[in-house]
Parts: C-alpha cells; structure tokens; sequence
C-alpha cells in the first residue's frame, strides 16, 4: 500500500492524521452537548484528548480510521470523518463502519457527506473492501440522513441494542445502514 492513506482530498476538504494543535478545537467539538446530542455525554478535555491518541494510533496501525477533517481553502479543522472497526461485538461485526462528528458552525453546508464519500471511495477503491456500514441512535436524523445520500440502504431487521449502553438508555437501539463497493460505484457515477 502506498502512503496515500495519510492524506486524502475532496473537492473541499483534507482527512487527515491528527495534529497537536488539533486538541483544543477537538475537545471544545466534543465538549459541545448539541454535537453530543447522541453519544452518551460531552467529552472533557482529558477524554478527548485521549480520543484523539486513540483515533490516530488506528490510522498509523490500519493505514485507514477515523480523520481530522480541515476545509482545504481555510485549513479550518472541522472535526472528524473516516473509517473504523467497531470495537464491540454485534450480529454484523467484524466489519468497517464509516463515521463523522463535525463541529455545529459546519453542519448544513454537506462537508459530512463529502467527507463520508471520499472516505467510502478509499474503503472500496483502495482498500478493496466488499462492504461498509455505518450505526447511530435510531433519533439520530441528521446523521441518517447523510447515510441515505451516500445510498446506504437501512433493513429494520439489522437495527441493535448497542452493547456499551444499558437497558433502557434513550440511546441503546441503533439503526444499522450498509453500502457495497458495487452499490458505492453505482451511486457515485449517478451523482
């Protein structure tokens, strides 16, 4: 493999590895509650920090994972967007799931879709993977909505209780969206 995966471009933006002075707009992304609307809690500063330590030693140990994100005309960062393996175990895992958080001031302007987009390009393209699939809480419409515009197809009988929430938890039950190479590549010349 070629060391492509270190950076990747769109029409607007640049996924790339972490930074040192990407900490403090991190952690005030994480911090943020309408950003963690559906995640369990805002991060402090001492989690996001080892957030990001995490996210970035995935890319150097995958060559792919979750990405800094900067808007390539500004060098704005963003937040995040890329690839990951799912670190629990459900009825599709093993698998890759392509995810996103960007900061509230980004939303509306289609940099998530964008960036999922060039991040499912990398998965089929270079990494030849034959699926990907992506999870959030079922109220979670801002982020389905982004699955259904990169033609990730939902099937009700997929949806899970996610394991690291407990019973009960306004969170727990997830809706789970898959896309293939074949479906990626159809939707990608229609668009």
């Amino acid at each position: 493999m070629t060391n492509d995966h270190h950076e990747l471009r769109s029409e607007r933006l640049v996924l790339r590895p972490w930074r040192e002075d990407d900490r403090a707009p991190f952690a005030a992304l994480n911090a943020d509650p309408e950003v963690m609307e559906h995640f369990p809690a805002p991060l402090t500063r001492a989690e996001s920090d080892a957030l990001l330590a995490r996210l970035n030693a995935a890319i150097e140990e995958r060559g792919f994972g979750f990405w800094a994100v900067e808007v390539a005309e500004t060098g704005r960062f963003i937040g995040f967007t890329g690839l990951s393996v799912p670190r629990f175990d459900a009825h599709f895992t093993p698998a890759v799931e392509v995810g996103w958080r960007l900061a509230r001031e980004s939303w509306g302007h289609g940099y998530a879709t964008e960036a999922a987009r060039r991040s499912l390009d990398h998965a089929f393209d270079d990494l030849a993977l034959p699926e990907v699939v992506a999870f959030t809480a079922v109220e979670n419409v801002r982020s389905r909505a982004v699955m259904h515009r990169l033609g990730m197809t939902h099937d009700p009988a997929d949806d899970f209780d996610h394991p690291s929430l407990p019973e009960g938890h306004r969170l727990r039950r997830h809706v789970l969206y898959r896309i293939s190479a074949l479906t990626h590549r159809r939707v990608g010349t229609a668009g």
